[in-house]
């Protein structure tokens, strides 16, 4: 995943898997920076920005921060309210979007995240109800990098949520232990609440579900995985890789920095059309 010498760049939530897989790594003695999202969802982005602080203090360890409402124009529930969609689709979205750009931008190799086994089973099951094949064509263990995206690894992928809480607890780290308030009903949660009661009655049930996925599905994925990459330009906006001509994220920042109109004009507007023809 990760070779000797390079620089590597980590997602960090202030959660017990992004502290854990940083500790980790400089542990083993890689030169790895920290980067942290302040989303603007409250006391919940203050606390969480606290205990990443206070891990990279007490490591010596470096830790950038990007605030959204300051940086890039919006938080994460103006951007939900704005554009109408569900809070973790755009944060989602942002994030995956700003930690690809910090890491471009700040020269590094590579880019690792804290997923962890429970992440990529619901995450899994989510896109096989759906059959969504580019997404499952992109869920590896390491994305390779290419024009405009840091190569990109998960390195606690064979980790269950405790062990990763176990490993925090031996290791006297100290983490966020409140879900993000605004995942509340998400499906990712279900999902793994339904892959937890399968767990139960069948123990391993989640390792085999997904190194089953790993060993059996990915390479029968590759064609599609291909096709997408080929696909993909730059935004006229920003520059980074998109299928379209304006990407993702750069829509979602138009909409969330606009002003949405008053909603007595809406309601104007929707009455005079309704009005029937003289």
């Amino acid at each position: 995943m990760i070779a000797a010498g390079e620089r590597v760049l980590v997602a960090v939530s202030g959660g017990k898997d992004s502290l854990a897989v940083w500790d980790i790594l400089l542990d083993l003695g890689y030169r790895a920076d920290g980067v942290y999202l302040g989303l603007g969802i409250g006391d919940y982005s203050d606390e969480s920005a606290s205990y990443a602080r206070a891990f990279a203090e007490r490591r010596g360890a470096r830790l950038i921060e990007i605030d959204l409402g300051q940086q890039v124009g919006f938080t994460i529930p103006l951007a939900a309210q704005r554009v109408q969609r569900s809070p973790c689709s755009a944060c989602g979205l942002s994030k995956r979007h700003l930690l690809n750009r910090a890491a471009v931008d700040g020269g590094y190799d590579v880019l690792v995240t804290g997923h962890n086994l429970d992440d990529e089973a619901a995450v899994l099951l989510g896109n096989v109800l759906q059959w969504s094949m580019d997404y499952l064509a992109r869920q590896r263990p390491v994305l390779a990098e290419s024009p405009g995206f840091a190569r990109r690894v998960k390195p606690l992928i064979g980790l269950s949520e405790r062990e990763s809480a176990a490993y925090c607890v031996l290791s006297a780290i100290d983490y966020i232990v409140e879900e993000c308030p605004m995942a509340v009903g998400n499906r990712h949660l279900r999902y793994k609440e339904a892959l937890n009661a399968i767990e139960e009655q069948s123990p391993g049930a989640k390792a085999t579900f997904f190194a089953g996925f790993l060993d059996q599905l990915t390479p029968l994925l590759a064609d599609v995985a291909a096709e997408e990459k080929a696909g993909v330009g730059e935004c006229a906006r920003c520059g980074s890789p998109t299928t379209s001509e304006i990407c993702a994220f750069c829509r979602l920042q138009d909409r969330a920095q606009r002003d949405t109109p008053a909603p007595h004009r809406r309601r104007r507007k929707r009455s005079a059309s309704a009005r029937p023809a003289p």
